[in-house]
């Protein structure tokens, strides 16, 4: 049995593996580490790995008071990844692109695969079908989004998210759920066309914590899964012990 966890910029997701079966997902605050961790290790006693991939501020020492329940196996860019990465600068991509990229050769083999990560930050991964990473796109969350209008403007407001009730936003509010939901939505479609332009068929992997709130917007057929990237952690952990 084995315990992923996902350090994220804002948040760390946890998931507990029977081999490939998800028996359970818990989300929780970075200074909830120690007490989570071991309130899962005591549900689960059968849990004898621990697998850690973080783009978070946590470092492998945050997890050395865990060592003595479980053996820790990070993934690191030293980890074996069933890709060859062609990125002009490999060791500055992110852990969690990397193991999204790792799911998605491993999941889906042989095709064209764009992983859009849509958290803190939105992210566009590309693995061709003889699987070589090339590269994708970084660009501001919904969250970003509604706080940075916020934070760098005088008088608009701080809103959560919201689907606008028209493209026409006819309040500042409204505006502000037009500008930001439906930006994200044209960006999404638009780099799903640019794409088709160079790749006739691809397979498109919608994940992360805003998935299914944009997933019904768009236009384009896609596989969503809010847990791809805990998956792909269970499966790359998988690929590195083989």
């Amino acid at each position: 049995m084995l315990l992923a966890i996902d350090v994220g910029n804002t948040r760390i997701k946890a998931a507990v593996f029977e081999a490939n079966t998800l028996l359970e997902v818990i989300v929780f605050a970075k200074e909830e580490l120690d007490l989570k961790v071991n309130f899962i290790l005591q549900q689960y006693s059968k849990i004898k790995t621990i697998a850690v991939a973080s783009v978070g501020n946590l470092e492998k020492k945050d997890f050395s008071a865990f060592e003595n329940k479980a053996a820790i196996h990070y993934i690191t860019h030293e980890s074996k990844f069933p890709f060859q990465n062609l990125y002009a600068t490999p060791t500055t991509l992110g852990i969690d692109r990397m193991v999204l990229s790792a799911g998605a050769v491993l999941q889906f083999p042989n095709q064209n695969r764009l992983i859009i990560d849509a958290g803190t930050c939105i992210t566009y991964d590309f693995v061709d079908s003889t699987d070589h990473y090339l590269g994708g796109a970084i660009s501001p969350g919904i969250r970003l989004r509604y706080e940075s209008l916020h934070q760098f403007t005088a008088k608009l407001p701080l809103l959560t998210k919201s689907y606008p009730d028209n493209f026409i936003g006819n309040s500042t509010e409204e505006s502000i759920h037009s500008g930001v939901v439906n930006g994200i939505i044209h960006e999404i479609d638009g780099f799903m066309e640019q794409y088709k332009t160079q790749y006739a068929k691809f397979i498109i992997i919608l994940t992360g914590g805003d998935a299914e709130f944009l997933a019904k917007r768009l236009k384009n057929t896609i596989f969503a899964n809010s847990n791809f990237l805990l998956e792909s952690l269970n499966q790359t952990f998988q690929y590195n012990q083989k």
